[in-house]
């Protein structure tokens, strides 16, 4: 069989198997191996899967992964989660609609110990969803918040996301994280002001907190109760101080980070109490692991897919056709983001990064485009493609956690991430007509 001819078969295998519902990394690993024994027969491929096994993941920069997943998992079993939001809520309860503006930055500011989208979703589903819909906040707008601002986690470092960007196109960890914090900022702030607008344009949607408490004063809380709230943040702070200030100090390696941060995760889950329960504290190592077997799973059979595509020499014949095109930059990063934005809807970012930046990179490059920048780029095109119908994996996570008594349709969650999509897409615009938005701290650290 031709080369050319195999790369088409690869991609188009891969597609098959991924719609049938087949798991994505056993996708992966199925659709080049058959690849590969059209091309160089069964012994070899075999060789070739044992290598990628080994070889894909055997760097120590690998070994960041698990340890900021277990950093995450301490995070939510120590119930840093819930303070973040209670610290919050106590920041922004004047506001309209504090509850959802309290979600968005507590999403945030977890997110900078979690590193995990969909966790992040389902953590402040189970938490923050059933307060919202008690006081009678609008169904589909609290769904809506909390499944798009879990996609914070993506952006806002230590994200598992740039760490695999990294992987793939050989970047700086450390480079790519300070190149997210302003656009994941800048996300929170216009979730925020959106959620203003909306709320004081159509007040139903969002109830006042007073009117809903002014009956039971026992409810109430003093200022020194808001106060001691928003003081309970601290944790994620010191957590976020540690990892993010070690790692720009100077004194730690990404992976000499996350060891320091799931350590420090741990000894203030312990000192806080929840982390002193050893069920707990095992169901916190269980589901790290679980976690992380997935994701390395998914991550051999995306590396093992991008070589063989590689092999067939795909990438290369098409990056040479689109030179002959001689596009415009502008108009070939465009086409990129669509191809990158329609697979964000069919497909997890491990996926797409191994399936588009192979082909896409070089000549990125070639034209000019700087890879941190387009790094977070390409994180945020993924953010949306999580809200994004027929497969946002943030709208499921969110489905699976609502309470049955509150059953909410699926048509009824992508309804309510709309507005919060839009928003998404005019922040994109603004980093690609404002490079320096994500460009500046990275510079400014280096």
């Amino acid at each position: 069989m031709e080369f050319f001819v195999a790369g088409g078969l690869c991609i188009a295998l891969l597609l098959l198997l991924m719609a049938i519902g087949l798991q994505i990394g056993l996708a992966f690993l199925l659709s080049g191996f058959i690849s590969s024994v059209l091309l160089l027969g069964f012994d070899s491929s075999i060789t070739l899967v044992g290598q990628a096994a080994y070889f894909s993941i055997a760097s120590p920069t690998w070994t960041a992964i698990p340890l900021f997943i277990l950093l995450g998992s301490f995070a939510s079993n120590g119930e840093l989660a819930r303070r973040a939001y209670l610290g919050m809520h106590s920041a922004t309860r004047r506001l309209p609609g504090s509850l959802l503006i309290a979600t968005s930055f507590s999403c945030g500011l977890f997110g900078a110990v979690s590193g995990s989208s969909i966790a992040t979703t389902a953590i402040f589903g189970r938490m923050a969803l059933p307060e919202m819909i008690q006081i009678g906040y609008n169904k589909a707008l609290s769904v809506g918040v909390i499944a798009s601002a879990g996609t914070f986690a993506s952006m806002i470092p230590p994200s598992m996301m740039m760490i695999i960007y990294a992987l793939f196109t050989q970047q700086s960890i450390g480079a790519l994280f300070a190149a997210g914090i302003l656009p994941g900022l800048l996300t929170v702030l216009v979730y925020s002001a959106l959620i203003i607008w909306m709320v004081r344009r159509n007040p139903s949607l969002a109830p006042e907190l007073k009117s809903y408490h002014e009956e039971d004063e026992a409810t109430q809380k003093t200022d020194d109760d808001r106060e001691y709230s928003l003081i309970s943040v601290w944790p994620i702070v010191l957590i976020a101080s540690v990892v993010l200030g070690g790692l720009y100090g100077g004194f730690l390696t990404p992976t000499e980070a996350a060891a320091a941060g799931a350590l420090s995760a741990l000894i203030i889950g312990a000192g806080l109490g929840p982390l002193r329960d050893k069920k707990l504290l095992a169901l916190s190592l269980h589901d790290a692991a679980k976690v992380t077997s997935m994701l390395f799973l998914i991550n051999i059979g995306a590396l093992f897919y991008s070589r063989i595509l590689a092999v067939t020499g795909l990438p290369t014949q098409l990056t040479s056709a689109l030179i002959e095109l001689n596009l415009p930059p502008l108009a070939f990063l465009i086409g990129v983001m669509v191809i990158i934005f329609l697979l964000g809807m069919i497909m997890v970012p491990i996926g797409i990064y191994a399936l588009t930046l192979p082909i896409v990179m070089p000549l990125l490059l070639k034209l000019g485009y700087d890879p941190i920048w387009f790094g977070v780029v390409a994180l945020k095109l993924t953010e949306i493609g999580a809200i994004t119908p027929p497969v946002g994996l943030n709208v499921f996570a969110i489905k699976g956690v609502i309470p049955k008594e509150h059953d909410i349709p699926i048509e009824k969650i992508y309804r309510g991430c709309m507005p919060f999509l839009l928003a998404d897409i005019a922040v994109l615009v603004l980093i690609i007509a404002v490079p320096g938005i994500a460009l500046w701290l990275p510079n400014l650290l280096s």
